[in-house]
């Protein structure tokens, strides 16, 4: 009975581990891995994940565009397709796309193959949208374990995570101020920040993007991309 239980304490604490490493934002087994930029300029790159959509895409835009704000996108493949304009619309006005993968799915179980697969489709949908820069891969769910960053080593591409991620630091109820004013108080120099804001599901992000936009602003931050943050899309 001892050696039983000590198996499944090891096999927990095995499983534990495993899991904590998946989603570990500034490490990883093979390649490398980005979270944050240099600390020493007041400069921050927004990033936002998944889409685009034709409903909430446009209005993202034009907050961005009214604060002369430029973002980093990681887009689906997918849904670039269903909605190609919305693509070459955030690539035309100087935003950077990055990869968040084909269709979203999890990535820590997939043959490399099928991973391979995830990423050089993703990136041709982002060359048809007309952005010719690097193109930089965020992970679904922000999980990666042995093979996903074993592919992007051998593609010479860094795995892209996030220094903070304000909408899961909140209450899924608190309102789009405490979200702004919770970002515009907690961001640092070189901050990655991880948002979303193209789906139903968004709507207090794009609600609070005006007065975190301001705020930062007030605060002496400047809006940069991924690549002019931090070298990373190479």
């Amino acid at each position: 009975m001892r050696r039983l239980a000590l198996a499944l304490a090891v096999l927990t604490a095995a499983a534990f581990g495993l899991l904590e490493l998946s989603g570990a934002r500034s490490f990883q087994l093979f390649g490398e891995v980005v979270s944050a930029g240099p600390p020493d300029r007041p400069v921050v790159a927004l990033t936002f994940d998944d889409g685009p959509t034709a409903r909430h895409t446009p209005a993202l835009l034009r907050t961005l565009a009214e604060a002369d704000v430029r973002a980093t996108f990681f887009l689906m493949g997918e849904a670039m397709e269903q909605t190609p304009d919305m693509a070459r619309d955030i690539a035309a006005v100087g935003h950077q796309i990055g990869s968040h993968s084909w269709d979203h799915p999890r990535m820590i179980l997939m043959s490399p193959g099928a991973v391979r697969s995830q990423i050089t489709r993703t990136a041709a949908a982002i060359r048809a949208a007309g952005f010719d820069g690097d193109i930089a891969f965020r992970p679904p769910y922000g999980k990666k374990l042995v093979v996903l960053p074993w592919v992007l080593h051998r593609m010479d591409r860094p795995s892209v995570m996030w220094s903070m991620a304000p909408e899961d630091a909140l209450a899924p109820d608190a309102p789009p101020e405490a979200l702004a004013q919770y970002v515009i108080d907690s961001a640092r120099p070189g901050d990655i920040i991880l948002l979303h804001g193209m789906y139903n599901t968004n709507a207090r992000t794009r609600a609070a993007l005006p007065d975190m936009l301001a705020g930062l602003q007030a605060r002496g931050f400047k809006f940069v991309t991924l690549d002019a943050l931090t070298g990373a899309a190479r």
